[in-house]
């Protein structure tokens, strides 16, 4: 990325085939570190499958890397691997590439790998009881952010 503009991920991808990045952002937890683990994303190759992670942008532009939990006929139902909501309506026009490999501590994880596919497996197929852990794990911080809504809302009623 010699230009004085960055390129984006779609024209790395046409120009090399392959894209190479940090993982920024914990969605994707456990699987993948923030700002530690390296992604390994290719051109995807015809219709994507159930457990595949890919890139796509969103209508508003945004670069989301999540798993796919469903193949629907038009749509992909898909969730970061540390999220309990689901994101309905991601077409094969909002997929860019898909991940093939994790690069950790210098060492490469490909998708096939057996302990790979074991942890999309348990992680994927015990979604309903992830996600029930994930919501209550983050009950508390919710209510703590309506408090203190609901009491600057008042502070400014008071003054």
């Amino acid at each position: 990325m010699s230009n004085s503009r960055k390129s984006t991920f779609e024209e790395e991808l046409n120009k090399n085939g392959k894209l190479i990045y940090t993982c920024v952002g914990n969605s994707m937890m456990p699987l993948l570190r923030e700002k530690k683990d390296l992604l390994i994303i290719e051109s995807p190759n015809g219709r994507l499958k159930k457990y595949d992670v890919p890139l796509y942008k969103r209508d508003s532009g945004q670069y989301v890397l999540h798993r796919i939990l469903k193949v629907r006929e038009q749509d992909y139902v898909i969730s970061g691997d540390n999220r309990y909501q689901k994101e309905y309506g991601i077409t094969d026009r909002h997929i860019i590439g898909v991940l093939t490999g994790i690069i950790r501590d210098g060492k490469t994880i490909s998708v096939t790998d057996k302990k790979y596919l074991f942890y999309v497996h348990l992680w994927c197929d015990c979604f309903p009881i992830r996600a029930g852990v994930l919501w209550c794990k983050r009950l508390p911080k919710r209510i703590r952010r309506k408090l203190r809504q609901l009491h600057g809302t008042e502070g400014r009623k008071n003054r």
